[in-house]
């Protein structure tokens, strides 16, 4: 556990009237609940409830039907005129486009298409190419999720830089002259931990270098800010928050003001500024196009649009206030339900420092959870004693908090301790 992490033991004696003023304040919430009624635009079962958003959305119940006419008219019917008369050729930028305001960015600096880890290499690459001579040092967020570890150290290789992990807590204190970039990830996968996205970014910016964050675990659960706050770079998946379904393409964010001088470390025929020409030496394209290489996969790509229509009429910030209520309402039912001293809460408190997942350490985690999701509580693990539980406002309600709560406290009285 990092030493930035929170941890507070949590843990009570429920009794009948306890369980039932919660159970009918959850009630009494969804019926107040403004986005209680996009729960229904999801494919989800009344039996199961499902906080695992952080790791694969819930699939949009409409994405079936456009699948099947992109399969059978667009594909089967069109054939290779789809590219044009379908759009095709497009979808990374439009697509990238919708996605601008859930991350607060204006249009034409996201492009859709590869994976979180490809479109990592592109960033640091990029951004240690941007901060020019005399700055050899990338620092990286000691508590990372692995491959974004593993691609800045090869990214470092590559570029003759050297790699220095630093505790986003110290990020800001550690930018010096020598430093090129910093890759940050925005909320912590294995606690929640929201981190300091301006003051950090305004921080590197200040000492001259360029901020890449990556935005797995906060993107469509909280305002980000990108524009507003002045990130150079930065990288996201759409699979979780964003419920695109499983591996659908991530995204690249290049700020407008680098976009003239981001030289992408894969120049591939789709980032040519006149790809059907196919003459033997590269020019890059003008924009966030430069982000694309190859052909992109049309099926998932354009699954993720229609998944996108859930966003439509929807303000983050009003998924920010439900989130941060939900996971509230989950701690509070946890520290009423579970038998005292069997969890202890790994996500902060604090609201400023919270992503949209509530966390605790637990011993024998991994037996718990499968109980949990044998009893119809979806959440995951995080070895070696993390149970992780991902509000997504979208489809979550403050029942299934109340729930979920309730049946990890049977669970743990069921288990040994």
């Amino acid at each position: 556990m990092s030493e930035t992490t929170t941890v507070t033991e949590t843990g009570g004696t429920s009794d009948p009237l306890g369980d039932e003023t919660l159970a009918q304040r959850a009630l009494a919430l969804d019926a107040a609940d403004e986005l209680g009624e996009h729960r229904e635009r999801f494919a989800l079962d009344a039996g199961t409830v499902y906080l695992d958003g952080n790791s694969l959305g819930a699939l949009p119940a409409h994405v079936p039907a456009r699948m099947a006419d992109v399969i059978t008219r667009e594909w089967g019917e069109l054939r290779i005129r789809s590219w044009d008369e379908s759009g095709w050729w497009t979808a990374p930028e439009r697509i990238g486009d919708r996605i601008a305001p859930i991350v607060g960015a204006a249009p034409g600096q996201i492009v859709v298409g590869d994976s979180t880890s490809v479109n990592v290499f592109k960033a640091v690459v990029a951004a240690a190419r941007l901060a020019g001579e005399g700055r050899d040092e990338i620092l990286v967020d000691a508590t990372t999720f692995p491959t974004d570890g593993y691609i800045a150290e090869s990214a470092a290789r590559m570029t003759g830089h050297r790699i220095v992990p630093v505790a986003p807590a110290g990020m800001a204190g550690a930018a010096g002259p020598r430093t090129a970039a910093a890759l940050v990830n925005h909320v912590d996968y294995r606690t929640g931990r929201l981190h300091d996205l301006p003051g950090i970014t305004a921080a590197l910016r200040a000492a001259g270098a360029l901020a890449v964050w990556d935005l797995c675990h906060s993107a469509g659960a909280l305002p980000v800010g990108l524009d507003a706050h002045g990130v150079d770079l930065a990288v996201g998946c759409t699979y979780k928050y964003l419920n695109g379904g499983p591996g659908s393409p991530a995204y690249l964010y290049v700020a407008e003001r680098h976009q003239a001088a981001f030289d992408s470390p894969l120049p591939g025929w789709n980032s040519h500024s006149d790809p059907f020409a196919m003459t033997p030496g590269y020019e890059a394209a003008a924009g966030a196009v430069r982000g694309r290489v190859g052909t992109p996969d049309i099926l998932s790509m354009l699954a993720l649009e229609a998944a996108l229509d859930v966003w439509d009429g929807v303000a983050i910030e009003d998924v920010r206030a439900k989130s941060l209520a939900l996971t509230d309402f989950f701690l509070e039912c946890v520290r009423a339900y579970v038998p005292e001293g069997r969890v202890a809460t790994v996500t902060p408190e604090a609201h400023g420092e919270r992503g949209s997942q509530a966390a605790l350490s637990c011993a024998n985690a991994p037996a718990v959870m499968a109980e949990l999701i044998r009893r119809g509580v979806v959440g995951d693990l995080r070895r070696p004693d993390v149970l992780r539980f991902g509000f997504t406002p979208l489809y979550v309600g403050f029942a299934d908090a109340e729930r979920a709560a309730r049946i990890l406290s049977e669970v743990l009285t069921d288990l040994p301790a």
